[in-house]
């Protein structure tokens, strides 16, 4: 029992120096604030709910200096980035920018974002969104997805598979 206590410790030692890039680039240049209404009230939920998972710069907790904490902590984020980035909103087609803001409205209404394992056991308070911060967040999405329609023709806004 020694030896193999011995060799968890030795292994959780020699993991401590593989660490996954963190994604700190914070290039802005395509964010949706650069094509849509961005008021500070949507700015600040964002920050607070959603950009550590959905942006080019994540704010990590003290844990993400941990291995395997790390590792999980950056598929994470990873996975979040590939489902929706805020930075790089712009540079996708806007039938891709309309269905992602279709897809806000419906995670955000369904309860699924932000993530229960963002705000599980006290981690990240400032991400539990009040009943009025969603319905902000469901009227600013829907508000841009009208702005959309108005300034592109509707077979434009059809996803394309």
């Amino acid at each position: 029992m020694k030896k193999i206590a011995t060799i968890v410790i030795v292994l959780l030692i020699v993991i401590q120096f593989f660490k996954p890039e963190r994604n700190l680039s914070d290039d802005q240049s395509h964010h949706i604030s650069t094509k849509y209404d961005f008021p500070e009230e949507i700015a600040a939920i964002s920050k607070a709910a959603c950009d550590d998972c959905h942006s080019n710069k994540t704010t990590y907790p003290w844990y993400a200096n941990v291995q395997p904490a790390a590792w999980w902590l950056s598929q994470h984020v990873n996975d979040g980035k590939k489902h929706l980035n805020f930075s790089e909103f712009t540079k996708r087609r806007i039938a891709v920018q309309n269905h992602k803001l279709e897809e806000i409205v419906e995670m955000v209404e369904e309860g699924e974002m932000p993530l229960k394992s963002y705000t599980w056991l006290g981690l990240h308070p400032d991400a539990k969104l009040t009943q009025d911060q969603r319905s902000q967040l469901i009227s600013w999405a829907k508000a841009q997805m009208d702005t959309i329609k108005t300034h592109y023709p509707a077979d434009s806004l059809i996803l394309k598979r």
